[in-house]
């Protein structure tokens, strides 16, 4: 006699509780086969109520939680399965949070927020953000939560100490949507789910306006026939009840958004539709019932609802489109990661799993898991998803890498840095979800606008309809009525903005710009001004020690480069960094009282005299000598400046590397009708020699923070839009005192945190490309609007009138959002169509400037 065995078990890893539940951790009893899919292995359950908590919490995108826990979820005594809210939960526990929650400092009270960024489900119009925005905001703890339409994601910043996250997303639930963790696979899924329940409702909508449609030409061609009276009427039943799953199903959407808006005292644009429907039906059902043969009107009820559902679906299809180019940035990161153990041997772990300290090998064609730095090998490493530079760039030993881009070569080892939410990956799409929901100033009025002009609608159909009943044509005032409420719905003045905002973010991705703000798109597009900085900005950021010219007699140039040198390892500044390297190993004397003065340099305490680094007018220098001169190789080079108890001591000679294509990027910008200025902290001399260099007419030397940001106010004053671009701490303060800022990419946390753009490659021809693209979203916004406004401006007298029928209303609503939303899309465009197709990319070692030897 045979012998069936069970099915052998896979072998435990770090996620396994033995021969335990996979949730709970209690035995699994005999006979149980409760399996839930994890990491692409089946993971046994005790029961089904612990198999649906464990699929609810996968399918939210939050498996690392079985990383994370210290303990199995459940104990004796406790049930299995939670209920809703002890669901929701689950998001407040710190190890679920690490996957999708960054800690923010609030800058006017000093204290740590919470950041996360959701999906939100069940969005269907403009009224639904609104909803959303408005009801979140007045939660005590949240100081900031936007929605953004195109992409239905939100972010959401709290104080934890005053609001748990679980609280939030039950207060959105409350009115009747549905929120969790942003995640690349739950987003998919919810987009898969929200496209079928679409296609469903489309189906039985498509269906059931042919089979009336069919109806409606019969009783049309026979309404005169009193031999077939019978046959007629049998013939408006059936239409009847071939309309009313079209309307109990197919438009529940619109009755739901309608009633939420109602609920909270707003006027969506869901409501005049949802009036439209029901009222059309039930006066057409009540003729039925009534026997009387006159005004039936199932197929324009049919016509309305599957016309609106096409325009929506083919929205949503549009909104994928559109956000398809920063979704792509959610998948760079691998699943899984080949982690090198302690002896040596590898382990495949999910990435999830990996913690700071971590060394993960990557092998050629593969992309790094995390940010890290390289602990062994050298390789070329693709950044173009992220820098949109398409060639490699050479790794070595000690070098710092990115999550998400691509090894090449050879085999890497790389110690982690940072993980989940830390990651330069997971900081771009922050920037990314800020400029997706930030809302620029015509987008506000749109907004704004809809509520105000559906009220009026209303007003203004009521009176319409009055006057047909009293004064015209009592029998056809009702319908009169309902062909204004269709024809008005201003879904297309509801799409102006958002869908072109989105297209704008996903093309300046792909040439490597980074948007955070949305308003900094119509800032662009009504720029005058455009300042740039120097150091970092126009050049490359690694300037690289020439000389060194002491100026008190028996002082040796390595004696002053290590005096200078223990200042300069307290300052991020490029400069500060070349004069560190030019030291090289020398011994480094102890210093007192640090300070860190931006824009001037550093000062300390050296047995007990006070050492000074940095501009002269800092050092206590009122006039340079007429002997002290920049190498004559390079007039344009940089000076540094030291003194020592208010005795100038040496100075120090830098030059920078000018980045590729500075001067096209000049011409093409001053094309553009832009007036280029050069703010710079560098010597007058020296800032008039490159900006004459670079085609620059105006430029400015020997400025501080204050001067560039009292430069910046002072065009302000003349009404002119100020474009500021810098990249170091310094330039802080001017970036975000100008109208709109650009930060690089390479610069540092701070100037990129004040900025509205960063751009992440050394193409400078991207900030004229976007100022283009800035302009023609603009346009097409300003189109999208006048359309809109003009197409209800229209549509409104005509159907007053009685010359619209219902079906033809629904017809031209729907076609007016198609048409805003084709317009839109036309913003879309390749990199190879924005920028120069010349190509920039010649070798660094060209143009390096290299050391002078001293003396």
């Amino acid at each position: 006699m045979t012998q069936t065995q069970a099915p052998e078990r896979p072998a435990p890893d770090a996620t396994d509780t033995g021969a335990g539940c996979f949730h709970c951790g209690l035995p699994v009893p005999r006979g149980a086969h409760y399996p839930v899919q994890f990491e692409g292995r089946a993971r046994e359950t005790c029961c089904a109520g612990c198999q649906a908590v464990a699929n609810a919490i996968i399918d939210n995108g939050l498996g690392g939680y079985y990383h994370h826990r210290t303990a199995p979820a459940g104990a004796p005594g406790e049930p299995l399965i939670p209920d809703e809210l002890r669901e929701l939960k689950l998001f407040d526990e710190p190890e679920v949070q690490r996957q999708f929650v960054t800690d923010e400092p609030d800058r006017s009270s000093g204290r740590m927020l919470r950041e996360a960024s959701l999906i939100l489900e069940g969005i269907t119009c403009a009224a639904c953000v609104w909803l959303n925005e408005r009801h979140v905001r007045t939660l005590a703890g949240v100081t900031q939560f936007t929605v953004n339409y195109s992409t239905h994601r939100a972010r959401v910043r709290w104080d934890p100490e005053r609001i748990a996250l679980s609280d939030i997303l039950q207060a959105i639930r409350n009115i009747g949507y549905r929120a969790h963790p942003y995640d690349p696979g739950t987003r998919d899924k919810a987009f898969q789910r929200e496209r079928h329940v679409a296609l469903r409702r489309l189906a039985v909508a498509g269906l059931g306006m042919m089979q009336v449609m069919m109806l409606a030409v019969a009783l049309w061609l026979g309404h005169s026939d009193e031999t077939h009276a019978d046959l007629l009427q049998f013939m408006r039943w059936v239409a009847a009840g071939l309309t009313t799953p079209v309307v109990f199903y197919s438009a529940v959407p619109f009755f739901q958004s309608a009633w939420r808006d109602l609920v909270h005292g707003r006027l969506g644009m869901d409501v005049p539709v949802s009036l439209a429907i029901l009222g059309t039906y039930f006066a057409s059902l009540w003729s039925v019932i009534l026997g009387t043969g006159e005004h039936v009107y199932f197929e324009s009820v049919a016509m309305f609802v599957f016309f609106l559902l096409t325009s929506r679906y083919l929205e949503l299809m549009a909104r994928q489109r559109s956000s398809q180019a920063i979704d792509r940035l959610d998948r760079l990161i691998p699943a899984v990661a080949t982690r090198v153990a302690a002896d040596g041997s590898d382990e495949q772990v999910p990435v999830a799993e990996l913690a700071p300290g971590d060394r993960v090998r990557v092998r050629p064609g593969e992309p790094l898991p995390a940010d890290g730095l390289i602990d062994a090998g050298e390789s070329t490493v693709n950044q173009a998803l992220l820098t949109g530079e398409p060639e490699p760039c050479l790794r070595r030993t000690g070098d710092a890498v990115t999550g998400g881009t691509v090894n090449v070569d050879s085999p890497l080892v790389v110690r982690v840095t940072r993980v989940g939410a830390e990651t330069t990956l997971a900081a771009i799409q922050r920037l990314l979800d800020r400029a997706q929901t930030d809302k620029p100033r015509l987008a506000r009025m749109a907004e704004k606008g809809t509520g105000h002009f559906t009220a009026a609608v209303l007003i203004m159909t009521a009176l319409v309809g009055m006057v047909w009943y009293f004064w015209i044509a009592p029998d056809r005032a009702f319908w009169v009525v309902v062909a204004m409420l269709v024809a008005t719905c201003p879904c297309a003045l509801a799409l102006a903005t958002p869908v072109a905002i989105t297209t704008t973010t996903g093309v300046l991705s792909r040439i490597g710009l980074l948007l955070t703000r949305g308003q900094a798109v119509e800032d662009l597009a009504r720029a005058r001004v455009v300042c740039f900085d120097k150091t970092g900005t126009l050049t490359v950021g690694r300037p690289q020690w020439l000389a060194t010219q002491a100026l008190v007699p028996g002082m040796e140039d390595r004696e002053l480069l290590a005096m200078a040198a223990a200042l300069e390892r307290h300052s991020e500044h490029p400069l500060a960094k070349a004069l560190v390297e030019a030291a090289g190993t020398v011994t480094a004397p102890a210093l007192e009282r640090i300070r860190n003065v931006p824009g001037l340099g550093l000062s300390a305490l050296l047995d007990g005299a006070e050492i000074r680094v940095g501009a002269p007018d800092f050092v206590g220098l009122e006039r340079v000598p007429d002997d002290v001169q920049p190498p004559a190789a390079h007039p344009e080079a940089t000076a540094v400046w030291l003194a020592r108890a208010g005795e100038v001591l040496g100075v120090f000679w830098f030059a920078d590397q000018t980045r590729p294509r500075v001067r096209e990027t000049v011409a093409e910008l001053t094309e553009l009708g832009l007036e280029v200025v050069l703010l710079s902290g560098d010597r007058p001399e020296a800032a008039a020699t490159f900006a004459a260099n670079a085609g620059i007419a105006e430029a400015h030397g020997g400025m501080t923070p204050e001067d560039k940001v009292a430069y910046v106010r002072g065009r302000q004053a003349r009404g002119e839009i100020v474009l500021m671009a810098g990249e170091g701490i310094n330039d802080a303060p001017v970036l975000a005192g100008a109208d709109v800022s650009l930060a690089m990419g390479s610069g540092t946390r701070i100037a990129q945190t004040q900025a509205d753009l960063v751009l992440m490659s050394d193409h400078l021809e991207a900030i004229p490309a976007a100022i283009r693209q800035g302009r023609d979203t603009l346009r097409i916004v300003r189109q999208n609007i006048v359309w809109a406004v003009g197409y209800n401006g229209i549509a409104l007298p005509v159907a007053a009138t009685g010359l619209l029928t219902p079906w033809l209303a629904a017809l031209g609503m729907s076609l007016s959002s198609l048409i805003v939303v084709g317009n839109a899309l036309r913003l879309r465009r390749d990199a190879e169509e924005l920028l120069p197709q010349t190509d920039t990319r010649r070798p660094l070692a060209a143009n390096v400037i290299r050391p002078a030897r001293d003396g």
